[in-house]
């Protein structure tokens, strides 16, 4: 998974088809539960681009996106939300793959 470099990148990247972006953080442990399967999630997910976003590089973003817990997940098609899996619990594979399978 790519990591956000840049808000012009985030910008660029909500105008696409199908981006996912995960919020998360290094001292996160719920964030680190979700790391073993992810690579399987997106290879599952081919229709989609991930990108990880450091929600403490990004504390401005996260504030204008109301991303007050992680890891959270938020899709964007073309230039407008489509849907969010937003909260501060542990995510199951399980749960995200059914939250990615809405925009499928």
């Amino acid at each position: 998974m790519e990591n956000l470099t840049s808000m012009e990148q985030f910008e660029q990247l909500t105008q696409q088809e199908k981006v996912v972006f995960k919020f998360t953080a290094d001292w996160c442990p719920d964030c680190h539960f979700i790391d073993p399967f992810m690579g399987e999630v997106e290879e599952q997910f081919t229709n989609f681009q991930f990108f990880s976003v450091d929600r403490d590089k990004f504390i401005d973003l996260c504030v204008q996106l109301d991303i007050f817990g992680i890891p959270s997940f938020i899709v964007f098609d073309k230039g407008e939300e489509k849907g969010r899996f937003v909260s501060k619990d542990r995510k199951t594979r399980e749960e995200i793959e059914s939250f990615l399978l809405q925009f499928n």
